[in-house]
This record gives C-alpha cells, structure tokens and sequence, in this order.
C-alpha cells in the first residue's frame, strides 16, 4: 500500500505550494486531514449542456442494451443464478424507511424524501456494481472476435459461445484488468467461463477471499505489492507485451462506462413499476459509492440521459481516498493522485482505494455531478451494521458510503436553494443509494463486519444493538 507524508508549506504540489492551494480552495485543509467533508459544485450545468462533453449519445446506451439482450441466452445457458431473469443481469430496488430513521435519529434532523437501496450487491455472477461494466466489456470483446471469425452472426443465438468450439478459439486469447477486487471478479470470472486466459493484477488491499475465488474460477491472479494505479500499470504493460492480450483500463474505458450506464435505462423501468414519479417537482437524488470512479461515471451518464435534470448525483468516497473529489476539485482531474496532497489511501473500502481518478471520466463528467461527500471507515462500518439491523442487508462497507449522501444534500441550504430543492419539493424526492457490492462476502468475514460495527456503535453512544441474524443473510 502506497502512503505519503504531509507536503510542508513550502513544497510545490503541480506548480503550488501547500499553502497557496489551501488558500485558493478551503476545502483542501480537511480534505488532507482526512476528515468527513462535503462539497456540492458550484459549477454543475444542465443535463444538455454537461452530456455535450461527454462524447456519448443515447445511441451509445442502447447498443449496449442490445448487446446484452443478445447474450442473454448464452448467459441463463452457463450461470444458473440468471436463469430467472432469463440472463438479463439486473438487482433488486427497495425501500429502507427504517434505516432511514435510523439516520435521521442520528443526524437530528429530518431527511426529506423517500430512501430506496438499488442493490447492486445482489447482482448475479459476482455480487457488486462491477458486473455491469466488467462483464459488459469481456462480452464487447468477446463478440468482436467472434464475429470477425465467423462464430456467430448478430441475429444468432449467442448460446451457441456455451460449446466447445468457441471455448477452444478463445483459449488462444487472453484478458487482463488491474484492480482492487470486484471489477477482477466480474471480469475474470466472465473471461475463464467463456476460455479466455484470464489475469488480475491486484493491489495489495484487495481481501483475500476474493483473490481465492478467482483462483477457484481458474483466473491468474498476479498480486501487487502496492496500490491500485500500480495493479493497473502491471496489467497494461502486460497487454502491450503481448498481441492476443486484451486489457480491460479501468481508468479510460468507454466500453465500462457504457456498460455502467445501461442501468439507468433499467431503473426507470423498476420506478415505473413502482408508480414513482420522477421529473422536475419530484426529483431523483442518487448517492454513489466512487472509486477510480468508472461505475458511478457511468450511472450518472444514463441517469442524466434517462431523467435530464430531473436526477442530481451525489459520488461518495473514504476520507482516505477522495481522488475524484479531489479531481474534480482542484481541476487536476488525472494528473494528480491523493498522495500528492499527502493523503494516504489506507481505507477499509477496498473497493474505493484508487488514488488516482479516472482520466476520462472527472473530466467528462464534471459539470453532471452534483456534489461529493467523504466518510471515514469507522462511519462506514456503523452504517453497515445499522442497515443490518434495521432492514436485514448485508453489503461490503464501501457500500455504505453512499447513505451519507442524504444527510448531507439535506444540510446544505446553499445548494438547495441553488437548485431550487426547497423543503416542498425534496417533500417529494426519491433519493436512492446504490450498494455497489457485498452478496459475495464469506458469511463469516460478513459476520466480523457487523460485529465491528456494533462495537463502534455502542463505543460511539453506549447504544445497544441486536444480534439477530440478517434477513437476507446468505
């Protein structure tokens, strides 16, 4: 794990001294004291103006549908766990009005709206967020290759890459990604299913239970003494090295984005079904976990596509790892990295730990997200054994980062005035927080989770917390 020293006053961070910087933008002070922080932008646009920089089209979004429409049969055909959605990857959306009393108890204060969990955790083949872009992108790739060698046609039906044919023609490929752990789930258990080689760089805080399930699956995993942006290198270079090597970038891909942003489209469906009215005096406030910052980019691009401006974006990351808040603050965007400002990127949220921000996302994106909330891991583990016991979820404690999100939407008067969401109007909100990860922990590392929650919660205000096993314990 990479970690830095505090810059002294007078070193030059990109061209800057430490106190220069901290005079041109306040937030810098607790951002690199790696306390809880919130910023919401002063420089958000409208949804027509802020996709024109995006490079991307409705178009775009729904090719992608189309692409997993036509893997649909060759997915219920090799995973049986999507067999009842018929392959169609997608997690449940529901209600949490006990957490959310929970919250509002703890902050004071009332949290205007309705709160819904999307659970991403719950999607099928490796249990987060990830699933979405990585086994989107493995099957872009995979369907390039094997049209170009005659394999299928695009009115075929793909469940014909489930034999041995296809499985031998692309055993002479391989796929590579660096990552932190739930983006090399989904990509190296899709690339080994369908026979490619699969290899994961993974950083050195990636849980190890993560790294034996690749292996279970048949996925190399190379480890990395080091963090994510060095995992990433790794697996590039790898690439470069070597012609049959696909690498999957985490931090530029198009294809991931696109992948991520195919939920949004699948959300108005679920909210449609659910009789929930979305649209200027009803908005949507989504609150996203955020690492290098690829899933969340690409939710808040369809969510942008599908709901105009109507749907507002929160991202949340550890204190000890805001790269894209960070980013997007400074306007350094890639260039720079949390070290930098001598930030340490040591945080419980796997997950989230990349130091550096994606390089075409804070850019593309930057004028669509509303605002940024920090929170420290202690918080993140409260909020996962609250949810526990309030609604029975379990989710990974980077997923958790994004309940924060309501609170603080809910105590900045100078952003909702800004854009016009008056106690009336956030009245009839719908704020959903997107658990982006977590079915797939091992019941007992979940189980310590929880029982380090509890202990912070009763150390934190001598409150006593249940021990009844979750509902939706696996």
């Amino acid at each position: 794990m990479t970690s830095s020293t505090p810059p002294t006053s007078s070193e030059r961070i990109h061209g800057r001294t430490a106190e220069e910087w901290a005079g041109a933008l306040p937030l810098l002070k607790p951002l690199t004291a790696m306390t809880e922080t919130s910023w919401f932008n002063p420089d958000i646009r409208g949804a027509a103006e802020g996709l024109a920089d995006v490079g991307l089209a409705r178009a775009d979004i729904e090719d992608a549908a189309a692409r997993l429409k036509r893997f649909a049969p060759y997915l219920a055909a090799v995973f049986p766990d999507t067999r009842a959605t018929l392959g169609i990857l997608e997690s449940p959306l529901v209600a949490i009005p006990s957490m959310q009393a929970d919250m509002e108890r703890d902050c004071g204060h009332a949290v205007a709206g309705r709160l819904w969990l999307k659970l991403d955790s719950e999607l099928p083949i490796s249990g987060s967020i990830k699933a979405r872009g990585g086994i989107y992108e493995v099957l872009k790739h995979t369907e390039d290759l094997a049209v170009s060698a005659g394999l299928i046609g695009y009115d075929d039906d793909y469940a014909v890459l489930a034999g041995p044919e296809a499985a031998d023609f692309f055993s002479g490929y391989s796929v590579a990604v660096g990552s932190t752990g739930n983006l090399g789930l989904s990509i190296g258990v899709m690339s080994a299913e369908l026979g490619f080689r699969a290899v994961v760089h993974m950083s050195a805080d990636a849980r190890q239970w993560k790294k034996d399930m690749l292996r279970a699956h048949g996925v190399e995993v190379v480890e990395h003494a080091s963090d994510y942006s060095e995992a990433v290198r790794r697996g590039r270079a790898q690439a470069e090295d070597d012609p049959t090597c696909f690498f999957i970038d985490d931090e530029n891909s198009r294809n991931l984005f696109l992948g991520y942003s195919v939920a949004a489209h699948r959300l108005a469906g679920q909210l449609q079904a659910l009789d929930i009215t979305v649209d200027e005096r009803h908005p949507l406030l989504v609150h996203l976990p955020c690492g290098v910052g690829g899933g969340p980019g690409g939710v808040a691009f369809g969510l942008k596509v599908e709901f105009g401006d109507a749907a507002r974006v929160v991202f949340a990351e550890p204190t000890h790892c805001p790269s894209m808040f960070l980013g997007v603050y400074t306007g350094l965007h890639s260039a720079m990295s949390v070290q930098d400002f001598g930030i340490d990127n040591v945080t419980a949220a796997d997950g989230l730990a990349c130091g550096r921000p994606s390089g075409f996302v804070g850019r593309a994106m930057q004028h669509l997200i509303d605002g940024f909330v920090t929170v420290d891991d202690d918080h993140l583990y409260t909020l996962l054994a609250q949810l526990h016991e309030a609604e029975g979820i379990d989710i990974e404690p980077s997923s958790t980062a994004g309940l924060l999100g309501p609170v603080r939407v809910s105590e900045d008067a100078d952003y909702r005035v800004r854009l016009g969401l008056d106690d009336r109007t956030l009245a009839r909100a719908t704020h959903i927080v997107w658990a982006t990860g977590g079915s797939m922990v091992p019941r007992p590392e979940m189980n310590e989770y929880v029982r380090r929650g509890r202990e912070l919660l009763r150390n934190r205000c001598g409150r006593l917390v249940g021990a009844e096993p979750s509902k939706r314990s696996g």
